[in-house]
């Protein structure tokens, strides 16, 4: 077995055993044994430092043969913290395309939602018409953080300015029995109900969402600031039966 690289060295120099007994348990389908226990902040300011130290002005590309690209090439990673700390990473890079590059080449080793929720690049906010191909694309992969990760994109870049009608259909068109897909699908519809009130108010009338998601994202923006007492009743006399677990 390879020695750890010194960014694994660095992980566990940061290592919280009280965090890592306390974050395993918000992750479970992530063994225990993979958590080192790094707390949120350190790994982000890590992450930037990293980027910053290993990024090559002259190309605005992350340098050949350096620690960091051994890392971003060394997948899949062992530990949940070795995610993260790529997800933000990723987040950092300033090159559209080499964003993408890298998203693509790390998006089939997510295996929470932890990690696909919070890899959030801000390259993204200034290339909107170019992201959305590659939105439709991960959308319809048919892998649960992948497709997670599109309807994340979908639901951060394209709910304000950016909005479309069609783009509620996508998320609609969605079919998974995965447990985080369809929680973020409810994200997704409760958030467009906050910030696209009577675009998005019919999928729920007409009952377009299965029956677990549909009650989901009533629950979810219900609990909302950002929906009226008026809309909250009316979406809580749309909640639908569900038939009682055995």
């Amino acid at each position: 077995m390879a020695d750890p690289s010194p960014i694994l060295y660095r992980l566990f120099d940061m290592q919280d055993t009280k965090y890592r007994d306390f974050q395993s348990k918000l992750i479970p389908n992530v063994s225990d044994e993979l958590f080192i226990g790094i707390r949120t902040p350190n790994l982000r300011k890590y992450a930037k430092e990293l980027y910053k130290a290993e990024r090559d002005p002259s190309t605005g590309r992350i340098r050949q043969g350096s620690v960091l690209e051994s890392f971003l090439s060394d997948l899949p990673h062992r530990y949940f913290d070795e995610n993260q700390l790529h997800a933000f990473v990723i987040s950092e890079e300033k090159d559209f395309g080499t964003c993408i590059e890298q998203i693509e080449r790390f998006l089939p080793y997510v295996d929470n939602w932890a990690t696909c929720d919070q890899m959030s690049p801000g390259i993204f906010k200034k290339n909107h018409e170019l992201l959305l191909p590659y939105i439709r694309k991960w959308i319809c992969s048919g892998q649960t953080y992948t497709v997670r990760f599109a309807i994340g994109m979908l639901m951060q870049h394209f709910l304000d300015h950016a909005f479309d009608p069609s783009y509620p259909e996508m998320v609609a068109a969605v079919q998974s029995e995965e447990y985080y897909v369809r929680m973020m699908i409810a994200w997704y519809f409760a958030t467009a109900l906050a910030k696209q009130y009577d675009t998005v108010l019919p999928y729920i009338e007409n009952k377009r969402l299965e029956p677990w998601t549909h009650n989901k994202t009533i629950q979810k923006a219900v609990e909302s600031y950002r929906i009226t007492p008026e809309q909250k009743t009316l979406l809580k006399a749309l909640k639908l039966p569900l038939p009682r677990s055995k």
